[in-house]
């Protein structure tokens, strides 16, 4: 059926608000959903002031959001082109809403990790559907441009989540870092019925098994480094964890192999362009994710600052995409994505690196202000291009799956670094003076910076030249252009 409407007579894009329109409403929605990532990190004192709770619940009121966006973000862009990217994106944008307003009046640390879950529901069905939305609006000639400020939005939201949690726990309460997500989500439910067209993918149907083998797998490895430092790595339900989803991620990848219709088929990773930027991608979010969940603890834990004090300090950090990423979007228009992309990548690399050696348990904050700018400066140069790179990096058909693909596997990255960094913390360090925290810290810092330079290796696999894709049936790879997906008239869609 979907297969049919796509065939009808395209709607223009101009009749529904075009394409600054689309800009606006997926630049907001993605900032909504990149935002709580790491909102929460600078509440978490407050949080645990409030409700108590070990290492590990502190750990699961991030990933526990990061886990549920992760694991069913390709089901959601699935969704999308299954039954209509714009009206899975209003779900997306009412799960997400309603879930942050149940985060801020949960009684209880169980209810808001509960709650947080439910937001990375929504957030994994809005958020891939934000870039096929606004591929669908843009222009093919001006859509680096656009990939750019969208990336430098999203950018911006992930690291400016510190600042913002911050600023709100201290002079509000941290209940507000979830109730600003409600009016923002409000506003998008008409912006997106009245200014976005509608667009369907391939028609292919769901992939059931493949969801299923993928969030049990991921969870189980997450669910195992999260509670590996606190219960031992000898314990059974750790270890029934961690190898009954390495079995099951196995199997995902067999499935995506030899399924007619795979949620991620495996064949995509052929191409050089596909699996160097997916690999750096995952890597780049696992040391940043993490690090930024520790250094924000640090700043008020270990050196005294308040959580607006702390935010404000990692401007030059987070407030860097404002400046840098529609350079980067401009500059991979020009040379191409993959020098920009790694070029970020290994600035932000030594970034962190730089922090392990200065990190102290009195650390100046003119001692630190080098390691944060170079790290803002290689931030933005990632963000920018890294999402023009996916969505040339396949056929037109399959943009959606790979725009779910890597925000899944970004997320991944995100709860695994922030699990992994956490055990590396636990082990050699801990909360009980602020040199047992400047212990775990500085070699946990140090992982980061080294996952994110095999992000950068990772982006020199890229063919020079630009994305390419694997021509089915040939040897050959070649340059796949990225057109707009067909959209449907308005009464087709109803």
């Amino acid at each position: 059926m979907s297969q049919q409407l796509s065939e009808r007579t395209p709607e223009p894009a101009e009749r529904r608000g075009g394409a600054v329109w689309a800009l606006v409403i997926t630049g907001v929605a993605g900032f909504m959903a990149a935002l709580d990532n790491l909102v929460v990190t600078t509440a978490l004192p407050s949080i645990r002031e409030d409700f108590g709770g070990a290492l590990d619940e502190l750990e699961w009121t991030v990933s526990a959001y990061t886990l549920t966006f992760a694991v069913l973000l390709m089901f959601g862009a699935a969704l999308g082109d299954r039954f209509g990217r714009r009206r899975l994106f209003l779900v997306g944008i009412t799960v997400f809403t309603g879930a942050s307003a149940a985060a801020a009046l949960a009684p209880g640390i169980d209810s808001l990790i509960a709650a947080r879950a439910v937001q990375g529901v929504g957030a994994a069905i809005m958020m891939p559907l934000t870039l096929t939305l606004l591929t669908a609006a843009v222009p093919a000639a001006k859509r680096g441009m656009a990939y750019g400020i969208w990336g430098a939005v999203n950018g911006l939201a992930v690291a400016s989540g510190p600042l913002i949690g911050g600023s709100l726990t201290e002079h509000l309460s941290w209940q507000w870092i979830f109730w600003l997500n409600v009016p923002l989500g409000l506003a998008l439910l008409p912006l997106a019925r009245l200014r976005l067209a509608e667009s369907f993918g391939s028609g292919a149907p769901l992939d059931i098994r493949g969801t299923l083998l993928a969030s049990g797998g991921l969870f189980g490895i997450v669910y195992g480094l999260v509670r590996a430092p606190v219960v031992g790595w000898s314990d059974g339900v750790v270890l029934l964890a961690l190898f009954g989803g390495t079995a099951l991620l196995t199997g995902f990848v067999f499935h995506g192999m030899r399924a007619r219709n795979p949620m991620l088929p495996m064949r995509l990773f052929r191409s050089r362009a596909f699996a160097g930027i997916n690999a750096a991608s995952l890597l780049m979010f696992l040391g940043m994710f993490g690090s930024i969940f520790l250094l924000s603890q640090y700043m008020q834990g270990v050196l005294g600052y308040s959580p607006t004090e702390a935010g404000l300090r990692m401007l030059p950090w987070t407030g860097m995409p404002m400046l840098v990423a529609p350079v980067a979007g401009y500059l991979s228009d020009r040379i191409g994505g993959r020098p920009v992309v790694a070029a970020g990548l290994f600035l932000q690399a030594v970034g962190l690196g730089w922090f392990a050696l200065v990190v102290e348990a009195d650390t100046s904050y003119a001692t630190q202000l080098p390691a944060l700018i170079v790290s803002g400066v290689g931030m933005s140069l990632y963000f920018a291009p890294a999402s023009a790179l996916v969505m040339s990096s396949v056929r037109p058909q399959e943009q959606g799956i790979a725009s779910g693909a890597n925000n899944a596997l970004r997320e991944v990255g995100g709860a695994l670094g922030i699990a992994v960094m956490a055990s590396i913390f636990s082990s050699q360090g801990g909360y009980e003076s602020a040199q047992t925290f400047v212990d775990g810290i500085r070699p946990a810092l140090w992982a980061g910076s080294a996952a994110v330079a095999v992000a950068g290796l990772a982006t020199l696999c890229i063919p020079r030249g630009g994305a390419a894709a694997r021509v089915e049936g040939t040897g050959a790879e070649a340059p796949v252009p990225v057109p707009v997906p067909v959209p449907v008239p308005e009464t087709a869609a109803r």
